[in-house]
């Protein structure tokens, strides 16, 4: 028998709003063209959503369109489940029970697999069937087989992403026109780059999910999001930008997660990156993931991480590899985390006491003799070393205090905890007059 004559996959879409809507565009419209990559057709033959009404209007009369997604998951004709719901709530109970059901999964959240993909892939694993997440992480782009698949040959050194469009948009807008995080955050809503309720954008929650799933797949660790550490751009002010530009730097919200000989760094914080490294240069909604590998050295995947068809682009590819895999024996599936579930690494989270970077530090000091001798003495004391210094006129920072100055310092690698004892010890200085600035600088060479 031809692969074309085998039967199509037939699958059910929990949710159709703007990824899903893409979903069933993108498979129309490439119909042809996936069915001769597949070796069979793929269907959408059911779609579970609220409003149904919008969902007849989206799909037409051809598909069937039910309010609860339980039916869906109970129809023994559909092979695959498309969870577009969102959230950690229903979407992990309808995953579960689809996966109980023996349906193959595909899905876009992030946040469900980031804290409880642990438990889904095992349940996954003992009903022999897969769960692909391609959409999960940077939209269109895909990260998750590049890093499970192309690079599979590599002991991956580090990965580091702009994994949100949301805050890039923003800081490109701070950047461009000087505007403090609140005014561009407005504007954000306004254009629609951010939510209502932004918070899991801004406070660099979505960029941690998605890093805490690079993280596990590039060294085979379990996801584990509560050992992130998770700092968002809600107190970066404009002059830090300013300043960072001056010295070299762009700044960039980055989700990262590098390999140390005690553990595994993962962390997403605003990050100082040399203005030459490409990644420095993605600017508005873009984004962009950096991998280090042994064997290829850096390379860089780089596209729309949201929007309607490049996520169902993700989506479709994910349909795809379940398609061309559907008769295959469950031995033969590309494990979801790339390692085999037997030889999955125990290498701790480091907490980030532990984690070595440089660092940007802005002091607003009296402008007195002995400052910075003083400064230099406290980091001496911490094994601290200076890379560069620059001190910026009273008028430039504030012409009403002319006593005034900004102190700003980079310094080389060193560890957190150090740091941060290092900063206490200089905040206790009478001639520090404000809350000291601390962002932390990756070179990414």
């Amino acid at each position: 028998m031809s692969q074309d004559n085998q039967k199509p996959v037939r699958v059910g879409l929990l949710g159709i709003g703007t990824v899903g809507g893409g979903t069933f565009t993108v498979l129309k419209r490439n119909q042809e063209e996936i069915r001769r990559r597949a070796g069979r057709g793929i269907s959408i033959d059911m779609v579970a959503d609220l409003n149904v009404a919008r969902a007849k209007e989206l799909v037409g009369d051809a598909v069937e369109v039910v309010s609860d997604a339980r039916q869906v998951i109970a129809n023994p004709n559909i092979d695959v489940v498309v969870e577009l719901i969102g959230g950690y709530g229903i979407a992990k109970t309808l995953v579960l029970e689809a996966i109980a059901a023996g349906k193959h999964v595909v899905t876009a959240n992030k946040a469900l697999l980031a804290v409880h993909g642990t438990e889904i892939f095992a349940a996954a694993r003992e009903k022999g069937v897969m769960v692909a997440f391609e959409a999960a992480v940077a939209g269109g782009i895909p990260i998750i087989k590049s890093l499970r698949e192309g690079l599979t040959a590599n002991q991956i050194q580090w990965v580091a992403g702009i994994i949100n469009g949301t805050t890039n948009f923003i800081l490109s807008e701070m950047r461009d026109k000087g505007l403090d995080f609140d005014v561009v955050l407005k504007e954000a809503q306004r254009l629609g780059y951010a939510e209502a309720d932004p918070t899991f954008d801004i406070e660099g929650i979505d960029a941690a999910h998605k890093a805490t799933l690079l993280s596990a797949i590039a060294y085979g660790i379990p996801v584990q999001f509560d050992k992130a550490y998770v700092e968002g751009i809600t107190k970066l002010s404009a002059v830090d930008i300013k300043y960072a530009e001056q010295l070299g730097y762009r700044i960039k919200l980055l989700g990262i997660a590098k390999r140390q000989a005690a553990g595994i760094e993962l962390r997403t914080h605003p990050t100082l990156v040399p203005q030459r490294r490409l990644i420095a240069n993605v600017e508005g909604a873009m984004n962009a993931v950096m991998v280090q590998g042994d064997a290829v050295g850096t390379t860089m995947y780089y596209g729309k991480g949201a929007g309607s068809e490049p996520t169902a682009s993700a989506v479709v590819a994910d349909l795809v590899d379940i398609a061309r895999l559907t008769d295959a024996p469950a031995a033969s599936y590309v494990p979801p985390l790339a390692f085999q579930h037997d030889s999955m690494s125990t290498l701790p989270i480091l907490p980030i006491e532990e984690v070595v970077t440089s660092f940007y530090v802005r002091l607003r000091v009296a402008d007195q003799t002995g400052v910075l001798a003083k400064i230099t003495g406290i980091l001496a004391e911490q094994g601290i070393s200076i890379d560069a210094v620059i001190q910026r006129e009273a008028d430039e920072v504030s012409g009403e205090n002319g006593n005034q100055t900004d102190l700003i310092l980079l310094t080389h690698d060193t560890k957190e905890g150090r740091m941060n004892k290092a900063i206490a010890a200089m905040q206790a200085l009478p001639t520090v007059l404000a809350p000291i600035v601390r962002l932390r600088k990756e070179e990414l060479a």
